[in-house]
């Protein structure tokens, strides 16, 4: 199943569960189509699929932090593809067949994309902000509103339970509030496709806050 969530990219989903928990990756057209993180080994079939049906072959595979559901089909689709890998320099890439073609973090820039480090959920998160075309895709820094049981259109930090550090990924959120994105991308929950950055900033820099 996929879906043209905003102009030139799409929701690939790749796995749902009855709980309500939803697994996906993204595809971006451009100058360089780009995959955005993998889903599991098992879904791989799921993406190819996708991406024929799509008529999109991607050239560049980035991956946003090293979660199961983020990585486990790196091998897999590398092998598929015949994808550029970005993988950032916090994860571990001993796990992978396939050596990355290129470490990133925080500066580099990997085409329009600026990466934004924001550790809490995980050691290695990122999101990846395109500036000139107002999109953002979160990794897991944030979630969709109603993952967490609340109206969609919102987005809220990972909970504790599946993070390493709530409180530093709370504080983290600073960062990306540097950045004007309308279209925030998220891995779980539901997305939020108009003045992201407005909504981000405000549950951040909430009205007392010190």
């Amino acid at each position: 199943m996929f879906e043209e969530i905003v102009p030139g990219v799409y929701d690939i989903t790749t796995q749902t569960r009855p709980s309500g928990g939803r697994f996906r990756v993204y595809l971006f057209d451009g100058d360089t189509p780009t995959l955005i993180d993998t889903g599991f080994e098992e879904t791989t079939d799921r993406v190819v699929d996708a991406v024929e049906e799509i008529g999109i072959r991607p050239e560049r595979l980035v991956i946003t932090h090293g979660d199961h559901d983020h990585i486990d089909g790196f091998d897999a689709l590398v092998d598929a593809l015949g994808v550029e890998t970005w993988v950032p320099e916090q994860t571990d890439a001993s796990q992978f067949e396939n050596d990355p073609d290129h470490r990133y973090t925080e500066g580099t820039s990997i085409g329009e994309f600026a990466p934004v480090h924001v550790p809490g959920h995980r050691a290695d998160n990122h999101a990846l902000v395109n500036e000139r075309t107002g999109v953002a895709v979160m990794g897991d820094a944030v979630f969709g509103s109603d993952r967490r049981g609340l109206p969609a259109g919102y987005l809220v930090p990972p909970p504790a339970a599946f993070s390493e550090d709530v409180h530093e990924a709370e504080m983290n959120l600073d960062k990306l509030l540097d950045y004007e994105f309308d279209a925030a991308l998220v891995f779980h929950g539901s997305s939020v496709t108009r003045n992201a950055s407005e909504t981000l900033a405000s549950y951040v820099d909430f009205p007392g806050r010190s």
